[in-house]
């Protein structure tokens, strides 16, 4: 064990307990299995449930409030202060938890698959499955680590003392920016290893000129690449995957003039209605040794996963590495993108399932952020709720939106490529009466453009919102093109688009300059 370890304050002389560094992945299914955390189904797959934390613990987010931070970090994102006090006594108060009669497993992994822009991060945890999920979703070391890299010091199942820390609940993801230190207590869920680093590499990329994008990106066999930036649940990890395109990463990367980049090693996939004939490949990748699955549901009897039963959670997921995809870019970079797809999920069923954006669009929408708030990605969420996330990634973006902003209309000028809005919510009315657009109308859009079928095409411009919508697509009825034609009631349809439309428009003021700067991508409907 190096030096780090003991300096940090980690024992490394644990009598009948040992630390297991690096750990191969099989050895990690077989003690998750042993210590009775995880079963194995009739595939070899690995079934973990995570407790009342099925998803993202938003509202435990907290950042360590130093004068480096202060002015830097975007603090009314639901991103709560601790004091650096606060932050060392919690630290003291985990590492002593670490050092009780336990196992260790640690993982020295790498984010960022960039020779220059990639992050170090160590992560030590008290369970054998969120190593083996650490070794999934982060990549192969690049280098050895200094002073930059982060270490993450999990402890899921140490339940925090409000009074103690002053925190909101037992749980809590705390960063320290200036000393690289990220702190997971109270929840199993895995996706907080995932998304702490994602929130670090969001910080420091701007400064590189690098943008930082929640979004799936592939490319196609001739080499152009398209980016899918969206919510969990808006379909960045099926459209990346799309069957014809190979996979850079569906769900974090780095992009600059010297093209796109993945910062993971694996996919955390959505499993809730995952089936071999909507998406083989991902279907594939989950149902074999070495995927790890969380909450889903499995027959003990047959070893039969049911992903369509959601009684545990609509959030169960499933973490692989890259290399269980078969249509695979195994560099896990690719060029500058050809076209960038905005993903929302309408839950009003007013805006088209495809517009092509101005510049000026695409800068409003990008900070803007509209989706539906889906199911299970967040605790105490039961159904879709309209949303706003900036940059289509708030949770994780720790500067101003704007910074995000520039940057992509920077590369907009410079690279020349299309951005487009796709709408893979609700058609024909609101949620509730009308229906979530097929997978395969969604797919057969992208493919369209994908293929510059869609360039040359006649639009007509929605005079609600300004957007140009596509007149015809190969494949695409179109009166499911435009929401008026697709509703039954043409005035509830007016009524309703003018409100969504408005709250557009308020939910941008608050971004004061940059909402009157980018006024022309708003929505032609204001009051």
């Amino acid at each position: 064990m190096t030096d780090f370890y003991k300096n940090l304050g980690i024992n490394t002389d644990r009598g009948s307990y040992q630390i297991f560094k690096d750990s191969p992945r099989s050895f990690l299914v077989q003690e998750t299995v042993s210590r009775g955390i995880g079963k194995l189904t009739k595939d070899g797959a690995l079934v973990v449930k995570t407790g009342k934390h099925t998803g993202r613990s938003a509202n435990d987010r907290y950042i360590v409030k130093t004068p480096s931070t202060e002015d830097t970090v975007w603090w009314e994102n639901n991103l709560l202060p601790m004091d650096a006090d606060t932050f060392a006594r919690l630290k003291t108060k985990v590492i002593n938890y670490l050092n009780e009669d336990r196992d260790l497993f640690i993982t020295e992994r790498s984010v960022g698959a960039d020779e220059v822009h990639n992050m170090g991060a160590r992560l030590i945890t008290t369970n054998p499955n969120h190593a083996l999920f650490s070794q999934h979703l982060f990549r192969e070391k690049m280098r050895e680590f200094n002073d930059n890299d982060y270490t993450i010091l999990h402890a899921p199942e140490l339940q925090l003392d409000p009074a103690e820390f002053g925190t909101r609940s037992e749980t809590a993801v705390v960063t320290d920016i200036d000393s690289k230190t990220t702190i997971i207590c109270g929840t199993l869920y895995a996706g907080e290893i995932k998304k702490s680093m994602f929130a670090a590499m969001n910080y420091a990329l701007p400064e590189t000129g690098i943008l930082p994008m929640h979004s799936g990106a592939s490319r196609l066999e001739n080499g152009e690449v398209s980016i899918f930036f969206g919510l969990s649940g808006t379909g960045k990890t099926t459209l990346s995957t799309d069957e014809g395109c190979f996979l850079i990463g569906d769900d974090e990367h780095g992009l600059s003039a010297a093209g796109t980049f993945n910062f993971e090693g694996g996919c955390y996939a959505k499993t809730y209605k995952l089936s071999a004939e909507t998406e083989p490949e991902i279907f594939k990748a989950t149902n074999r040794f070495g995927a790890l699955l969380e909450n889903v549901v499995l027959d003990e009897n047959t070893g039969t996963v049911d992903y369509f039963d959601k009684s545990i959670a609509e959030n169960g997921r499933s973490a692989y590495p890259l290399e269980f995809i078969e249509e695979l870019e195994k560099s896990s970079r690719g060029d500058t993108p050809k076209h960038v797809f905005f993903l929302c999920a309408d839950a009003f069923g007013v805006l088209p399932p495809v517009a092509k954006l101005t510049k000026e669009q695409a800068m409003f929408y990008f900070v803007l952020g509209y989706t539906a708030k889906l199911a299970g990605t967040e605790i105490g969420v039961k159904e879709p709720q309209a949303t706003f996330s900036p940059c289509f990634g708030a949770p994780f973006m720790l500067r101003h939106p704007s910074e995000y902003a520039e940057l992509l209309g920077k590369y907009i000028d410079e690279l020349g490529f299309n951005v487009w809005l796709i709408n893979t919510g609700w058609t024909g009315g609101a949620y509730g009466t009308g229906q979530r657009f097929p997978l395969h109308i969604t797919r057969k859009i992208i493919r369209n453009i994908q293929a510059n079928n869609v360039s040359a095409t006649a639009t007509e411009q929605d005079p609600i919102f300004g957007l140009n919508i596509p007149c015809e697509l190969e494949g695409v009825s179109s009166t499911i093109l435009n929401p008026q034609k697709s509703w039954e009631d043409e005035a509830a349809y007016t009524e309703k688009a003018k409100e969504l439309a408005a709250s557009f428009h308020t939910q941008m003021k608050t971004f004061g300059e940059f909402y009157n700067t980018n006024i022309k991508g708003a929505p032609t409907h204001q009051a």
